[in-house]
């Protein structure tokens, strides 16, 4: 179900809507099934930001500003933190399937909810090219003589296939997946730890914590090379959010959901804060390269070239697990826009075991153009499709702060029922959470890599505009009701 607010047992309840205002709701018996429980829900969250970005990009973040992304990674974590509780804030004042889609609809009107939704779903895209991209890199670890597209194609099309089955699969493959990545950081933390302390290894003799500071200070490339990899670690977190395109799928939403946002600090300070410290206390910054795993460059330094083997097949698995998601979240988005009457409407079907299958069709179509661009620039594949990824996954963090602060005003005022699970330091929290993003967008301008997306995102953006007032002239009782919810979160 996407725009219908629903309790724990998946029934709809509140005012229902008139023919006139929106497309018609799906009846319960016709929407999702409830098939993700409670430990896979925990699961999909842990697992979800644990991906690429850290895989492989931070290689490229490491040469780039050396022990101090660390702190990159701290600030940027805060800030994910605070996005989480807003997101967990607007999650238990209304569980639904589009999630921050359905918020921004309802908080800052039509056209945002509109954009949210178009805008995620192109995210989750070209997240997928992103993904495989990464994999097809990893693949030439074992076999640098198959071209990465070949293994792009390959994969894209192994993935499609694994999102033909129901959400109950879905959510146990997830599981695994992710109980595969977050075991194997675990033991890299702890194998990592134990060259520090005992010395074993060929990097025992080397291995300190001083070599976070000894080779050239803890910001050896300035304050400026430290900001400038602030790009990239936004990347790394993206995905978080994905709990919440799952409410419309969870057994139990009140309970699962604010546990899985609770697990978002630890998370980070685990597997970002404690792998790269340890990391970069066996292997000195300084020899790490870009487009290679930190990970596998550090067990290859403590010479254990089968643990190398092991972890390349760690980060594979993660940047597929990515991909996965990402097809599961594509098709779930457009079939939201299509219930409210901002989709094609063969996007609202669903199959005998409430699969969006259209929607995750067309979008396993497109993900194929990642065949084509590592084809075109297998060597500037990934710096491309990370910079268009994050640019266009901020903006549904930018409008879950948004309609945050929208929601918590009307809260404030009585206008709404209060959430069950207040955000910290609302609402300051989540309007500094804003300019950092803002900051982050401006720094993406100083990239050459990055930059490509700020050319992209107006055209995006322009195409938006001209669909959404096409939609409204065509049909200008499909945003009624989006204009009508808007009004709640706005000054009375």
């Amino acid at each position: 179900m996407a725009s219908e607010q629903v309790d724990d047992r998946g029934a709809p309840r509140g005012g229902a809507t008139t023919p006139s205002e929106a497309p018609a709701a799906v009846p319960p018996e016709e929407g999702y099934h409830r098939g993700l429980g409670s430990r896979q829900i925990q699961m999909i969250a842990i697992g979800g930001a644990i991906g690429t970005g850290l895989f492989l990009g931070a290689g490229k973040a490491i040469t780039k500003a050396g022990p101090s992304l660390i702190l990159a990674y701290a600030v940027a974590g805060t800030v994910i933190w605070f996005i989480m509780r807003a997101l967990g804030e607007l999650l238990l004042y209304r569980p639904v399937s589009g999630s921050f889609s359905e918020y921004a609809r309802e908080f800052l009107g039509p056209f945002f909810g509109f954009a949210t939704g178009w805008t995620y779903w192109l995210f989750w895209v070209v997240t997928g090219i992103t993904e495989v991209t990464a994999a097809a890199t990893y693949v030439q670890y074992w076999w640098p003589a198959v071209p990465q597209w070949v293994s792009a194609l390959v994969f894209t099309l192994v993935l499609y296939g694994a999102n033909l089955i129901s959400v109950r699969i879905f959510g146990e493959l997830e599981f695994w997946f992710s109980m595969v990545k977050v075991t194997a950081i675990i033991g890299m933390i702890l194998i990592g730890v134990g060259v520090i302390t005992l010395g074993f290894s060929d990097a025992g003799g080397t291995a300190s914590v001083s070599l976070l500071w000894s080779d050239g200070g803890f910001f050896p490339e300035g304050l400026g090379g430290t900001l400038m990899t602030l790009q990239i670690v936004m990347f790394s977190f993206l995905a978080v959010e994905l709990v919440g395109i799952t409410a419309g799928e969870s057994v139990n939403p009140r309970k699962t959901l604010p546990r899985a946002v609770r697990t978002v600090p630890w998370r980070i300070a685990l597997f970002y804060i404690g792998a790269l410290t340890v990391i970069l206390s066996v292997v000195s910054w300084t020899e790490f390269e870009p487009g290679t795993s930190p990970f596998v460059a550090a067990f290859a330094k403590i010479g254990l070239p089968a643990g190398a083997a092991v972890v390349n097949f760690v980060v594979l698995t993660a940047a597929l697990s990515s991909c996965n998601s990402g097809m599961y979240s594509t098709g779930r988005m457009l079939r939201d826009l299509a219930l409210n009457g901002q989709g094609p409407r063969p996007f609202r079907g669903l199959t005998g075991n409430g699969l969006p299958l259209l929607g995750t069709s067309v979008s396993a179509a497109l993900m194929t153009v990642g065949v084509w661009i590592n084809y075109q620039w297998p060597s500037k594949a990934f710096d491309y499709v990370v910079a268009f990824a994050t640019i266009s996954g901020m903006w549904a963090w930018v409008m879950i702060l948004a309609a945050h602060i929208r929601y918590r005003r009307a809260a404030d005022r009585g206008l709404l029922p209060r959430s069950a699970f207040p955000a910290p330091c609302a609402p300051y929290a989540s309007w500094a959470s804003l300019g950092f993003i803002g900051a982050v967008v401006v720094l993406m301008g100083f990239d050459p890599d990055s930059r490509v997306s700020l050319y992209g995102a107006p055209v995006w953006a322009a195409g938006l505009v001209v669909a959404y007032f096409v939609l409204k002239a065509r049909d200008p009782g499909t945003f009624v009701r989006g204009e009508a919810g808007a009004e709640q979160g706005r000054e009375p």
